[in-house]
């Protein structure tokens, strides 16, 4: 079987890092990409380290530019010579505040990363992969994605992941009777860096998220492996790989007078 060529866009740390590790770990070719050139340095020498070079492929990229992501297509092309995995992972969050008091300026960058990124990111990708003739393109959805969660303090956020959402569904009946594959990846509530620095202003907000967040939330380490064997194995069309469930959820409280949880280790905010 042919090794199989991943691109994850934001995915020099957090899930997109995990995804990166679990993808290698599975056999597969994985280009890193990240904004800051540093980060994506110290990502794929630590990645080629584990794997070897001939796996490990970065390549710096802003999501929010859209040559920048054309250009990440073309030079994974050249690396590997397919792309046959496309992840939109890039993304930033905010801290929990109402939205009246945003400026401007942290309303342009969440958006142009979250959902505009996104929207660059699905162009290049479904166009490279009609012209070769295959190809699965996921984006990674979160909080808002679903519809039926609005959490207080994360409008801006929330909005972006309810747009992607959309995109997914519009994207997935458009290239119905196409070889493409077009679907959602809901990782649930990770603990990441970007998790934590939200209540890095907010030390008792930070108390009471992490008290829920030890019974609802997962490790990286935990879930990116499953989600890395769920989107090799899918070849349904807007499939949506979802890591948790209410069900799961519902469990997790039930339980958790009984079993103690603790999801963060040494994280705190400002850490």
């Amino acid at each position: 079987m042919d090794m199989k060529t991943i691109v994850i866009t934001g995915s020099t740390r957090g899930i997109g890092y995990g995804l990166a590790e679990s993808f290698l770990r599975l056999g597969c070719a994985v280009t890193v990409s990240g904004r800051a050139r540093e980060g994506l340095e110290k990502a794929c020498a630590d990645l080629t380290s584990e794997y070897g070079p001939d796996q490990v492929f970065g390549y710096p990229c802003d999501v929010t530019d859209q040559q920048q992501v054309q250009a990440l297509w073309e030079a994974t092309r050249a690396r590997f010579g397919r792309i046959d995995i496309w992840i939109n992972n890039a993304g930033l969050g905010h801290g929990q505040a109402s939205f009246w008091t945003f400026p401007p300026e942290l309303i342009d960058v969440v958006v142009s990363t979250n959902l505009v990124g996104a929207m660059y990111a699905a162009q290049a990708a479904l166009r490279g992969m009609l012209e070769q003739g295959f190809g699965s393109l996921y984006n990674m959805e979160g909080m808002g994605s679903d519809g039926r969660v609005a959490m207080k303090g994360f409008t801006l956020y929330g909005t972006t992941k309810a747009g992607l959402h959309y995109l997914t569904k519009s994207l997935s009946q458009e290239v119905e009777g196409t070889p493409l594959v077009v679907g959602s990846v809901r990782p649930g509530m990770v603990v990441t860096d970007m998790i934590i620095q939200q209540y890095k202003d907010s030390p008792q907000e930070w108390e009471r998220a992490r008290r829920i967040l030890n019974i609802i939330a997962d490790r990286v380490e935990t879930v990116t492996p499953w989600l890395a064997e769920q989107i090799l194995a899918n070849r349904k069309n807007g499939a949506v790989i979802s890591w948790t469930s209410r069900r799961k959820i519902m469990g997790r409280f039930l339980m958790a007078p009984f079993r103690k949880r603790d999801v963060f280790g040494d994280g705190e905010p400002g850490k």
